[in-house]
């Protein structure tokens, strides 16, 4: 009887993932509600045809010489910064992440932080949580309209396009910037229109980053695109910490530079300078976008259907280095 390949799982994930590899494979999750550690993770790889990981496990050369049985590594996010693609590709060894799933999840995460910086509600919480509110007052906690206002959308991709749409029903005044224009079948929907970056940022009310990490993206927003924005504008971020120079940002909100921010990922995560967690004009969660039950359902699906179809020698639903097969069938 053959025996079933095993697959390393970095982290429990939903069951709706986890009972598909179960299913068909031989299964180690790793226990613990913590990343394994660059050591852990090495040797728990060892001697595995397949790992599926987080966005918390790097993922490079040195990792896949040192368990040279992964044949594919699942990505349970669409982001895959952690992942050197490249690496992989030489090694013979397919990778994959899930994209399209948790597209308007993230949307709606995204609004949610626009909405909570725009209006002060974080604020607002902690006052009557103290018990020391003495009722209503005309000047309390003033914050700035959503309705009407300008939004700019950095990076219109699937996440920047349901933003987009989402604005649309506060009556908002879309623009974007991007690689290329979308196209003006994509515009006249959206209602948007395509600008520089420096241009965005000086006319948005609102500005939300939905770019992904890479060279060109780190600190894409720094000290003198903070400068470009409005005084009373709102930086939104639900793509990646670094796309954000966040020393740069402290200062801004720190001096009024911008009136302020809604975070969900940052620089160093899961450190977070005291600078920035002292600030009272700054919304910050724990990196929630695609937290729902029925999308990190989906994510863990996806990846799991990705491994199970690469066994199966079908063509994966979602992978980001199909020619990896070619270079592993060159040299088996």
């Amino acid at each position: 009887m053959t025996s079933k390949p095993s697959v390393f799982v970095s982290r429990v994930i939903p069951d709706a993932g986890l009972s598909l590899l179960r299913e068909n494979f031989d299964v180690t999750v790793w226990p613990h509600d913590r990343p394994p550690t660059r050591q852990e993770l090495t040797a728990c790889c060892q001697g595995k045809d397949a790992l599926v990981c987080l966005l918390t496990e790097k993922v490079d050369a040195e990792l896949l010489a040192a368990a040279p049985a992964v044949k594919i590594v699942a990505n349970v996010a669409v982001g895959f910064d952690n992942l050197d693609v490249a690496a992989g590709t030489r090694a013979g060894v397919v990778m994959s992440n899930t994209p399209g799933v948790l597209d308007e999840t993230t949307a709606d995460l995204a609004f949610a932080l626009l909405m909570a910086s725009a209006r002060r509600v974080v604020e607002a919480d902690r006052l009557v949580r103290t018990g020391t509110w003495a009722g209503w007052g005309i000047m309390q906690y003033l914050g700035h309209d959503i309705h009407h206002a300008t939004l700019g959308i950095v990076g219109l991709g699937r996440i920047g396009k349901a933003v987009a749409r989402r604005a649309a029903g506060f009556a908002m005044n879309v623009l974007y910037a991007d690689a290329a224009p979308a196209g003006e079948d994509v515009e006249k929907e959206l209602r948007a229109r395509f600008v520089p970056l420096k241009d965005l940022l000086r006319e948005s009310d609102f500005v939300s980053l939905h770019v992904p990490l890479m060279e060109q993206t780190h600190h894409l927003i720094d000290a003198s695109a903070l400068k470009l924005m409005k005084k009373s504008a709102h930086l939104i971020n639900t793509s990646r910490g670094p796309v954000v120079d966040e020393k740069a940002l402290v200062d801004a909100l720190n001096s009024g530079t911008i009136a302020g921010a809604g975070l969900d990922v940052y620089e160093n995560e899961p450190m977070i300078s005291s600078e920035l967690l002292a600030l009272p004009n700054v919304v910050l969660l724990p990196h929630i976008a695609s937290a729902s039950h029925a999308t990190r359902g989906k994510m863990s699906e996806v990846a799991a259907r990705n491994v199970i179809a690469f066994f199966n020698g079908g063509p994966l639903p979602t992978p980001l280095n199909p020619e990896a097969f070619k270079v592993r069938s060159a040299v088996s």
